[in-house]
C-alpha cells in the first residue's frame, strides 16, 4: 500500500494545476499543449523522498500511448491496455486485476498528466532559473481545499520548449517529494500489447482477478 501512494503522489504531483495567474496559466497551457500533441512518450525520473531525518531516492519510468500506460517503480509495475489495469507487485510475485475506469483512476493516471490542471488549484508565477545554460520558469501551485494533505507544489518547466523539468510536493506534515525528469522520448514506438500484463513472463506469479 504505502508503496501504491508513492506512485500516485508521484502522478498527482505533475496532474495538480489549476487557475489564478495569467503567466502561470500560459505557461502550464503551453507545457500541456506541447504532450498533448504527441502520440506517446517514454520518461524516466528520480523520484526523491525526503522527511525529518530521512532521504530516499528511487529510480522509475512510465510509458503512455493514448489512453494505454505501462508505470515502473519502487518495486512494483502497473499495466493499463485501456480496458484492465493490473498491478504487479515484484516482492510478493503478486498481479492484482481490475476493470479500468478513467473516472476511478484518479492521480494514478499519466494519461492525464497534462491536462488535468483546470480545477482544484490556485497557481502563481514565482521566479526565472538558469541551470547549465537552460532558463526554467517556476510555477507554485496550492490547493483550494484547506484540509487538503499538500501544501503546495512548484514545477519546472523549460522556458523555450515548454518541457517540465521537475516537480517538488510540499506536503503539511513537511514531508517533500522531489521529481525530476531524467530523460523523455516522444512518439515512441510501441505496441499495443506492451500495456498488457502477461502472466506467462512472470513464472510463478498469483494473479488476482477483481474483475
Amino acid at each position: 500500500m504505502r508503496k501504491m501512494l508513492v506512485v500516485a503522489a508521484l502522478l498527482m504531483s505533475q496532474c495538480i494545476f489549476a487557475q489564478s495567474d495569467k503567466r502561470a496559466t500560459a505557461i502550464l497551457d503551453g507545457m500541456s499543449n506541447k504532450y498533448k500533441t504527441m502520440t506517446s512518450f517514454k520518461v524516466a525520473f528520480t523520484y526523491t523522498n525526503e522527511g525529518p531525518g530521512t532521504k530516499e531516492s528511487l529510480k522509475g519510468d512510465a510509458t503512455v500511448k493514448g489512453t494505454k500506460y505501462r508505470l515502473k517503480m519502487a518495486g512494483q509495475e502497473i499495466f493499463n491496455d485501456g480496458k484492465t489495469m493490473t498491478t504487479y507487485i515484484k516482492e510478493s510475485n503478486e498481479a492484482t486485476v481490475n476493470i479500468y475506469d478513467p473516472k476511478d483512476s484518479g492521480d494514478i493516471d499519466p494519461t492525464k498528466i497534462y491536462t488535468i490542471y483546470k480545477k482544484g488549484y490556485k497557481y502563481v508565477f514565482i521566479e526565472e532559473v538558469t541551470e547549465s545554460g537552460r532558463v526554467y520558469e517556476v510555477v507554485e501551485l496550492s490547493p483550494d481545499k484547506k484540509d487538503s494533505k499538500i501544501a503546495k507544489v512548484q514545477i519546472k518547466v523549460d522556458k523555450k520548449d515548454k518541457s517540465v523539468k521537475s516537480w517538488k510536493v510540499t506536503q503539511r506534515s513537511g514531508q517533500r517529494l522531489v521529481f525530476r525528469v531524467d530523460k523523455f522520448t516522444p512518439n515512441v514506438k510501441v505496441e499495443d500489447k506492451f500495456f498488457a500484463f502477461d502472466a506467462a513472463q512472470y513464472k510463478g506469479v498469483e494473479v488476482i482477478d477483481l474483475r
